[in-house]
């Protein structure tokens, strides 16, 4: 199942109807491939492994064993939606796993991307290996690997993001079965198999979550400043229209201070960028033009909501020259 290939005359997938047709064959071939077995998967709460985790229910229910590792790198509020959907409402066997002390502590002091990415990924599987074997009777590995993932390892563009890492003790068999699908696919499969509009629909996010947000070393304090503004900037967009306008927007929590005054008071705080992007394939993006009126109600916001925060900046920089991600 690993091996197969999307086939050069296969229809794209814009309806439901057509969801409901490949969800139902792909139940079918798991079934198959899985027999009474376990699978196991790491569920992050994003859109791919979200998808692979409601088919993969659908098909074998119990024998799921989701994980969903908390690296304290999350946006606000994820941890408890992955819960709530999962555990709460499909009934999931789901095993949460708060990591946070461990990444934090790991990543404390580390002032270069590269090595924070590397913390992060490797501390990952360490934790996911960690749960791993203390399941009984797995012989499989859910992987949310989409189309463009095997296209991109082909061609040398990236290494392929899920492409093995974990130790040789846990020779897993893989699971794929939103491999042979484009992104926009596999968001209208999720839409078919009920997830809430909010998981299927997030803005892209990467996988050391706020981590390349927050630059220079992390701390608890910085990071909680990121988390707080992007989630106000996350629910502006949302009142505001914008949410389904542009294709990516966050905050990053940079590390210097600048003097600013507050309730009459000096203070000595960080500044808060706001990042809005809009782009087809990653690869160029342009700027959003947000209203005037919404960003002094944004800084407004930011500046006394958000403790250790004393400007909020926007950042006009399309791609090229620079990368839409910070680090």
């Amino acid at each position: 199942m690993q091996n197969e290939r999307r086939p050069e005359n296969m229809e794209r997938i814009v309806t439901e109807q057509q969801a409901q047709a490949f969800i139902d064959s792909e139940i079918a071939k798991v079934r198959d491939q899985v027999g009474d077995k376990k699978v196991l998967l790491a569920l992050s709460g994003g859109v791919d492994s979200s998808v692979v985790a409601a088919l993969l229910i659908k098909a074998i229910g119990q024998n799921l064993v989701c994980v969903h590792v908390n690296h304290g790198l999350l946006r606000k509020g994820e941890p408890e939606q992955v819960i709530k959907v999962f555990r709460d409402e499909m009934n999931a066997n789901l095993v949460y796993v708060d990591a946070t002390d461990r990444f934090l502590d790991k990543l404390a002091g580390v002032t270069d991307p590269e090595e924070k990415r590397h913390i992060i990924g490797s501390e990952f599987i360490e934790v996911f290996a960690d749960e791993a074997r203390k399941q009984d009777g797995i012989e499989f590995l859910a992987q949310g690997t989409i189309w463009p993932d095997i296209l991109e390892s082909e061609t040398g563009i990236k290494a392929h993001h899920n492409a093995g890492g974990l130790p040789e003790d846990l020779n897993f068999e893989l699971v794929e079965p939103v491999r042979i699908l484009f992104k926009d696919e596999v968001r209208i499969v999720g839409e078919a198999l009920g997830l809430p509009s909010g998981m299927v629909n997030r803005q892209p996010f990467p996988g050391p979550g706020l981590g390349v947000r927050c630059p220079g070393a992390i701390t608890r304090e910085r990071l909680e400043a990121v988390r707080e503004s992007d989630a106000i900037l996350r629910e502006e967009f949302d009142k505001n229209g914008l949410a389904g306008k542009v294709w990516q927007y966050f905050t990053v929590v940079p590390d210097f201070k600048s003097t600013g005054v507050t309730d009459g008071k000096r203070t000595f705080d960080w500044p808060v960028i706001i990042r809005a992007v809009n782009t087809k394939d990653a690869m160029t993006a342009t700027v959003e033009n947000i209203p005037y009126e919404l960003m002094m109600h944004l800084t407004q916001r930011i500046t006394s909501e958000v403790p250790g925060v004393n400007r909020v900046l926007y950042d006009f920089t399309p791609k090229p020259s620079a990368t839409i991600e910070y680090e």
